[in-house]
């Protein structure tokens, strides 16, 4: 993206909005993010010019290694269900409510059946299990519902590419790409922002009436985040999340600029209607020969009760 632009974004110390040629290219480079995800040969190679042919064939072979890994290390009647739920993951997350549901494994498959397949694929470190949660206090791993949960890929790339989602439909946009663009970039804000915590993220439901995307305990707090894949940011979820517990600190991911924001105590400060969400990326290395890396930080000022986001990108 070049010197001058990593620069700038390292170097910004306030919450300002981008400047709008500079908030462009960020979400240009965050869609091409999508299209390759974070493995480093796959960004290398794009970096390199040679393509999304290339991006779509390295991709594949990751995949293909993984079903090896399936049939080598896999207990043998897990091989299946390990297969079966792995392929299931795109047509998982694709429906609004991406709770997951063991029938789009396998019609009359039980919970009992396929639990050590897919803790199998958990412990690979090939997925991320999202406990539903209905009492945001401390910890929240003592409120979990183990018997409700998310699950999502551990890369945005080969989630992509599992799903068959060609690179064209995310860098030139279509109309019947709407529900998985959600999908994609709750996918893309979890593995993110999971490598920056230590504490596992949950989501919050509260008896079907509304539900928070993530919470993440962060020390003493709990945050409510909500993500949106573009530029609306309608809907009740954090709102009524908001009146029930009033946290301190609220994050919403979309692809507006941040924007001044008066909280009902009257008190005027910036909070993120974020960045472009080409911004919340965690640390992705792009390829080994020549040093390139994504970074974004995120810097939780407990005082004013703000999140600010950077991001830091070289290549």
């Amino acid at each position: 993206m070049g010197k001058d632009l990593f620069d700038f974004i390292e170097n910004k110390s306030d919450l300002q909005e981008l400047p709008l040629i500079i908030f462009n290219r960020l979400a240009e480079e965050f869609r091409k993010y999508q299209v390759t995800g974070g493995m480093p040969e796959v960004i290398f190679n794009f970096l390199s010019n040679k393509g999304t042919e290339q991006v779509e064939f390295d991709l594949q072979a990751v995949l293909n290694a993984y079903a090896l890994d399936f049939s080598k290390h896999a207990e043998t009647k897990n091989i299946p269900k390990i297969t079966a739920i792995w392929h299931s993951l795109p047509s998982q997350l694709s429906r609004e409510n991406r709770k997951f549901l063991y029938k789009l494994v396998k019609p009359g498959a039980r919970a009992r059946e396929y639990e050590d397949a897919l803790l199998w694929l958990q412990h690979a470190g090939l997925v991320y299990r999202v406990f539903a949660n209905t009492k945001p206090f401390l910890p929240l791993s003592g409120y979990d519902d183990l018997s409700a949960f998310k699950l999502y890929v551990s890369d945005i790339g080969l989630l992509r590419r599992l799903a068959k989602l060609p690179p064209e439909v995310i860098l030139s946009g279509s109309p019947l790409y709407t529900e998985f663009k959600g999908a994609m970039t709750e996918n893309y804000v979890l593995q993110s922002l999971s490598v920056q915590f230590d504490a596992p993220l949950r989501y919050w439901t509260s008896e079907g009436k509304a539900e928070v995307d993530f919470l993440l305990q962060n020390t003493l707090d709990i945050i409510p985040i909500e993500v949106k894949s573009a530029h609306s940011v309608a809907g009740k979820s954090l709102a009524v999340y908001d009146s029930i517990y009033s946290p301190k600190l609220r994050i919403r991911y979309s692809f507006n600029h941040i924007r001044p924001y008066r909280s009902r105590h009257g008190i005027s400060d910036y909070r993120p209607k974020p960045y472009p969400t080409a911004c919340i990326v965690g640390m992705h290395p792009v390829g080994q020969q020549n040093n390139s890396y994504i970074i974004v930080r995120v810097n939780y000022h407990r005082s004013a009760g703000i999140a600010r986001m950077s991001v830091s990108v070289r290549a």
